[in-house]
């Protein structure tokens, strides 16, 4: 039960994709807080480590197995955290998420147009199905979706992703507004690069994950960083939070100037193919799913 009016709090917290990236820094802070936590993730060993690190800290947490493309998975999970907590959740985020890029649409194969749905779109839909009418019943808690800059900015090259994450923030606005007559804290993180391994365990092509990874070097911050500056908007009650400089930057350029906006970022693109030659299609074998949050 909260003993604060911050919903971050002492909260019965559950996270998915929290074996890595942004999931664990979720559960590690909310642990700090004084929450229990459910660490879900489709790799049980990774979310098992990140319940270790909490535990080591004095914190109190789960490590559940929950494959997100699943809703038999997420209703377990959900039970799953019941029966532990003694009761519902307080806090729901739908983090588990995995990148894809570096091909036009069209050159892109189905298979991984369906593969980043499936979990980036999918996985937040089946935990805001699963979750939202239970927070509902409760009449307080939060969730939160991560979504991405690029839900509102969609870059060239990365169709699939930008898609499913315009589809995340979508949900989650219907969810704000479905549940703004409660006292259910619902907001959409959207930021731009975290240091995470999202781009290593996605599907990349070599030169588009070369020149992001460039870019993460230099622009990227830390998961951690970004995970306060969610939680501190969520008790705030955001429903967006942009959590670095660039976000904002580019929000309020593609509302102000939004064919301009478009141009631009085509004209990057075209750039950045002298040293970005299109590539060979991304097969099934070439990567795992990652459990980190967006870009």
């Amino acid at each position: 039960m909260f003993r604060s009016n911050r919903v971050t709090r002492n909260a019965n917290a559950v996270i998915t994709g929290a074996g890595s990236g942004i999931g664990r820094a979720f559960a590690l802070e909310l642990a700090a807080r004084g929450g229990a936590i459910v660490c879900s993730d489709i790799d049980e060993a990774q979310a098992q480590a990140t319940v270790e690190r909490i535990v080591a800290a004095g914190g109190k947490a789960l490590a559940v197995r929950c494959d997100v493309t699943q809703l038999a998975d997420v209703q377990a999970l959900a039970q799953t955290s019941e029966d532990w907590f003694g009761g519902p959740a307080d806090l729901v985020i739908n983090n588990a998420g995995v990148g894809a890029g570096g091909h036009h649409i069209g050159d892109m194969t189905m298979a991984d147009w369906r593969w980043v749905l499936d979990i980036n779109m999918w996985g937040v839909i089946h935990g805001c199905h699963v979750f939202a009418p239970r927070l509902r019943a409760a009449g307080r808690g939060g969730l939160i979706n991560v979504a991405s800059t690029a839900s509102f900015a969609a870059a060239p090259r990365m169709g699939a992703y930008n898609a499913s994450k315009a589809a995340v923030l979508a949900v989650t606005e219907t969810l704000a507004a479905e549940l703004a007559d409660t006292s259910v804290h619902v907001c959409a993180l959207c930021p731009t690069f975290v240091q995470t391994n999202i781009m290593k365990a996605g599907r990349i092509s070599p030169a588009s994950s070369k020149f992001a990874d460039n870019l993460m070097r230099w622009a990227g911050v830390s998961p951690e960083r970004v995970v306060k500056s969610a939680l501190a908007g969520l008790d705030r009650r955001q429903l967006y939070v942009l959590p670095q400089f660039d976000a904002r930057l580019v929000w309020r350029l593609k509302r102000l100037l939004p064919s301009s906006y478009t141009k631009g970022a085509g004209f990057i693109d075209r750039f950045a193919a002298n040293d970005m030659p299109e590539t060979n299609h991304a097969t099934d074998s070439e990567s795992t799913r990652s459990r980190t949050g967006a870009m």
